[in-house]
């Protein structure tokens, strides 16, 4: 069974920090590019960032670009979400995905496997 588990959300201020990680199990990952989606309450859910299989690209969302970085190991079937400067609108559950065609404006029709979703909540 493909699970992909995600840890590492919660309460912080504007301007603060947090690291979002995700681990895969159930398969070998490490041919697939991954990324996170998130999902505001009222908005549609909407793509964030996305790393290639070997890691040698990365693509972000324009309201990101410059706070978050996305990275992965591997070795140990995880992708990672640092977020910076985090602001109030950056409020949301963050997803996990795996398995789609990294460009930018990813649809979330195209994703093959989704995680459970992280609270993100930025207070002001």
């Amino acid at each position: 069974q493909v699970q992909l588990v995600e840890s590492g959300g919660g309460l912080v201020q504007a301007g603060g920090s947090l690291r979002l990680s995700c681990a895969a199990s159930g398969r070998t990952f490490s041919s697939y590019s991954m990324g996170w989606f998130r999902q505001a309450p009222g908005q549609e859910r909407e793509f964030v960032a996305g790393i290639s299989w070997i890691g040698d690209i990365t693509i972000y969302a324009d309201s990101v670009k410059g706070r978050f970085t996305i990275s992965r190991d591997s070795a140990k079937n995880a992708v990672y979400l640092e977020m910076n400067s985090l602001k109030p609108e950056d409020t949301a559950i963050y997803y996990c995905v795996a398995d789609f065609r990294l460009r930018p404006q990813v649809s979330r029709y195209e994703i093959g496997y989704w995680g459970q979703g992280a609270q993100v909540t930025v207070s002001s």
